[in-house]
């Protein structure tokens, strides 16, 4: 069961020394500061949403009625106003999605007009009415994403011109979209956001977000020429048992080994000294070989080996990180523009598929050590936040308000002292890196520093991040998983079976008070 916002544990009247009296104000305490770092997301730049929330509009727009009580201006009496109402700037546009979800109504519903209603799981319903048209995709039971076009903003049934009358329920109760949809980064502001891409639609999993494979562009090379040859089993065995291991798409190393040699059908040395299936040169290979078959050496002549060290290699290269870090991946494996563009050929060729990643990730860095710490008073409210929540499931890809992933809690809690962070745990730690925040050694951390390390993305990858609770005791608050929920853990002797265990401190951004 959660606790009462304002109640805080006995560590954290020890940690920051707050009268009980003034933790009920923390939250409307957070001022300058909070306002200049509620302005930053992704890399530090202004965005209008983040994560796998978005406004319903590409285009701008104005709200013109507000959530709550008012006088009705057809029935004239006063009743609850369910929602918000929005008027796309110059003239109607498009309405979209607001988050991935599933049709369960699109059909007229009297007073509404032209409805459709999206659930989009954890009890939490998107509506939008009085649309002129509902797009004929749009029917019950389909899936959509994220900026997905339902239909055309309109006047149809109780309505007195063209708007959008935007509701969210939470287990079937209407709540307040504006607060809302600012909690989950996406503020109903009235800004033009950019139209989703198709080929690339940010995706609900783990930790929060995968994207498709980019297409192949141009210019090409041996694909214009030669069709993807079949994968033998024992090849193609190989391919999905590294893809498994280091959550890429089995397609990807597939393209890889098809462009390099065909799957194995070409075995001399090339004429640059690339060896393997994989065609490794030995200097790459002794950097970044890995032991594919557990046999106990890494060996640039075994299959199993060079398509598990192909794998580790384009991780290790960033192919997470959006689909420029898929291009970026192939172009760092061989520098040719030609062959980044075969490969996405052949891969689509196979199938395609998804990447465990962040489109919007940052490119990382070493952080800001000078950065100045945020005050007592915020990270206790954040920690208050955080044990607010014990209890709370842990579901793949939720955003809250009731069930969460590891990512999405630690970017609520931060959203909720006026900082928001990306939305995976990989983007978070690069948001971090590329100077909002401070690394850490560990030994050295506080209450509400980040701790990230490896899981199931693959030893490369970040996939967890927990916020520390009272490092004395080396617990945490965290989203831990389908099993525990949302809690209080232990993160002691955790870094000794990881590859990666970094910890980070955010911190004030430049030019706050």
């Amino acid at each position: 069961m959660k606790r009462a916002l304002w109640v805080l544990t006995p560590l954290l009247a020890v940690l920051f020394v707050i009268p009980l009296g003034a933790a009920v104000t923390l939250a409307a305490v957070i001022t300058p500061v909070a306002a200049e770092q509620a302005r930053l997301n992704g890399c530090g730049t202004t965005v209008a949403a983040s994560g796998s929330w978005r406004p319903p509009f590409q285009q701008a727009y104005v709200r013109t009625s507000h959530y709550g009580n008012r006088f009705h201006p057809i029935e004239h009496v006063w009743r609850l106003h369910s929602g918000t109402d929005l008027v796309s700037q110059p003239g109607p546009g498009p309405v979209v999605a607001v988050s991935t979800g599933t049709v369960v109504t699109a059909a007229y519903r009297g007073g509404y007009g032209n409805a459709v209603d999206v659930d989009h799981g954890g009890g939490i319903t998107s509506r939008y009415a009085h649309l002129a048209r509902i797009d004929p995709t749009i029917t019950v039971g389909a899936t959509v994403t994220a900026g997905q076009v339902l239909g055309v903003e309109g006047s149809t049934g109780a309505s007195t011109g063209n708007h959008l009358h935007l509701e969210i329920l939470n287990n079937g109760d209407p709540v307040d979209p504006v607060p809302f949809m600012a909690d989950r980064g996406a503020p109903l502001d009235g800004r033009a956001v950019a139209p989703t891409p198709t080929t690339n639609t940010p995706r609900d999993v783990e930790g929060g977000i995968g994207f498709d494979l980019p297409p192949a562009g141009t210019p090409r090379l041996a694909s214009l020429t030669t069709p993807p040859a079949t994968i033998t089993a024992p090849v193609k065995a190989l391919y999905v048992a590294a893809a498994q291991k280091y959550q890429l798409p089995w397609t990807l190393l597939a393209a890889i080994g098809m462009e390099e040699t065909a799957h194995g059908r070409t075995t001399a040395t090339s004429t640059a000294g690339a060896q393997g299936l994989m065609q490794f040169m030995p200097a790459t290979f002794a950097a970044h070989g890995v032991d594919g078959d557990s046999d106990g050496a890494a060996s640039i002549r075994s299959d199993a080996d060079s398509v598990f060290s192909a794998a580790s290699y384009l991780t290790q290269s960033g192919v997470t990180k959006g689909p420029d870090g898929v291009r970026n991946a192939l172009y760092a494996y061989n520098h040719a523009t030609w062959y980044v563009n075969d490969v996405l050929h052949y891969a689509h060729a196979y199938g395609g598929g998804l990447v465990l990643g962040d489109p919007g990730s940052c490119a990382g860095g070493e952080g800001n050590p000078n950065l100045t710490p945020l005050p007592a008073d915020q990270v206790a409210a954040l920690l208050a936040w955080a044990e607010q929540q014990t209890g709370d499931q842990y579901v793949f890809g939720a955003n809250g308000p009731d069930a969460w992933d590891c990512s999405s809690f630690t970017q609520a809690a931060y959203r909720h002292i006026g900082l928001t962070l990306p939305r995976t745990a990989g983007a978070q730690r690069d948001w971090l890196a590329a100077g909002g925040g401070a690394r850490i050694p560990p030994g050295k951390e506080r209450p509400g520093d980040l701790i990230f390390w490896d899981s199931y993305l693959g030893p490369n990858a970040i996939g967890h991040v927990v916020i520390v609770q009272n490092p004395t005791t080396r617990t945490t608050f965290e989203a831990k998983n389908p099993h525990a929920g949302v809690g209080t853990f232990s993160y002691a002797g955790v870094a000794k079976g990881k590859h990666i265990y970094e910890i980070w401190r955010p911190g004030a951004t430049e030019g706050a008070q």
